[in-house]
């Protein structure tokens, strides 16, 4: 049984806020790093608190940015059962959009994995085993988050859970389009590597 559009576009304002809460920027707030937005590529994520040289509140955003998207999934499939996929897709966009930041947020990859574990954990665990495969291959960050966005979805058909992949390659459409500049460097290959500078 659906649920009603009241509920469904209750459920989404909730996940769009929940999504919205910018971890990164007030972890490196409270800590004295400064203000996030004016330190490496100012994104509000995992990544650019790393650039601070806190490993451990870049780990605390990794996780509570993957929670905040598992957390809303989970939320919806108890009160509101049919409408998860409203969750996923409004908790990424209050993450890259937050109405608190004049809609300048992050770019989506840790929620999107926190969103795609809530939804079935095979996805969620096919789109950290890319995401870390092509990290350690790699060492460039953009490029193995927008491979494990691209997973998600394949990795949804591929399971059998098809309901979810329409979601999932918004997601990964959205995430790639974010992470256009990230494209560009990589094509010239002037994208930085974790553990350089830039």
């Amino acid at each position: 049984m659906s649920p009603s559009l009241a509920l469904t576009c209750a459920v989404a304002v909730a996940a769009y806020f929940l999504g919205s809460v910018p971890f990164g920027l007030l972890l490196t707030r409270f800590a004295g790093a400064g203000d996030l937005r004016s330190i490496g590529s100012g994104n509000i994520g995992a990544t650019n608190v790393l650039r601070t040289g806190r490993k451990g509140l870049a780990a605390a955003t990794l996780l509570l940015d993957l929670a905040k998207g598992a957390t809303a999934v989970l939320l919806a499939r108890h009160f509101a059962p049919g409408a998860e996929t409203v969750a996923a897709f409004a908790a990424v966009i209050g993450h890259c959009f937050p109405v608190w930041l004049r809609f300048n947020g992050g770019k989506g990859v840790a929620t999107t994995m926190g969103v795609a574990l809530g939804l079935a954990w095979p996805i969620g665990l096919a789109y950290a085993l890319v995401w870390l495969g092509m990290l350690i291959a790699t060492r460039i960050s953009s490029l193995g988050g927008m491979s494990a966005v691209v997973a998600a979805p394949l990795a949804a058909l591929a399971f059998g859970y098809t309901v979810y992949a329409p979601v999932l390659a918004a997601l990964a459409l959205l995430v790639l389009w974010l992470h256009r500049a990230n494209i560009a460097r990589l094509r010239v290959g002037t994208e930085p590597r974790i553990g350089t500078k830039g």
